[in-house]
């Protein structure tokens, strides 16, 4: 279940800002973006440029990649992922539901899900006594 959570955290946070960036077309924002147009930007009035940026590179996106990448570096490795990478992220999309409930928020959802389930499995197989040995 880690192993899925992890593997649906990053390819959403792939694919939400290889979306934005090509079927959204914030890529082609980029030439203004690397020659500093986006140095002076209020973010209150933002330009066509810098709402691509936030929309692609500086949105959730690349974190979650992140994130996903963490858990499934930690499986690999039989560590354990702590609750509050769940439990956070979980507190992220209940908001992001409530404010755009028709986005595909529920496949994070699924994956904090899958990330405490998985977690709380693995804390309590490890925690287990061995057969035949005592427990300390």
């Amino acid at each position: 279940m880690i192993k899925w959570a992890g593997w649906i955290i990053t390819l959403f946070g792939t694919t939400h800002t290889l979306l934005a960036l090509t079927l959204e077309q914030a890529g082609r924002h980029a030439g203004t973006w690397f020659s500093g147009g986006l140095w002076n930007e209020d973010l209150a009035d933002m330009s066509p440029a810098g709402s691509a940026y936030w929309l692609s590179l500086e949105s959730f996106g690349p974190p979650l990649v992140l994130v996903g990448l963490t858990v499934l570096w930690l499986n690999r490795r039989g560590i354990i992922p702590p609750a509050f990478i769940a439990w956070t992220l979980g507190s992220w999309t209940v908001v992001d539901a409530v404010i755009l409930p028709f986005t595909p928020w529920p496949l994070i959802a699924l994956a904090c899900a899958l990330l405490l389930i998985g977690a709380r499995r693995a804390r309590r197989d490890t925690s287990a006594p061995k057969a035949g040995l005592p427990r300390a």
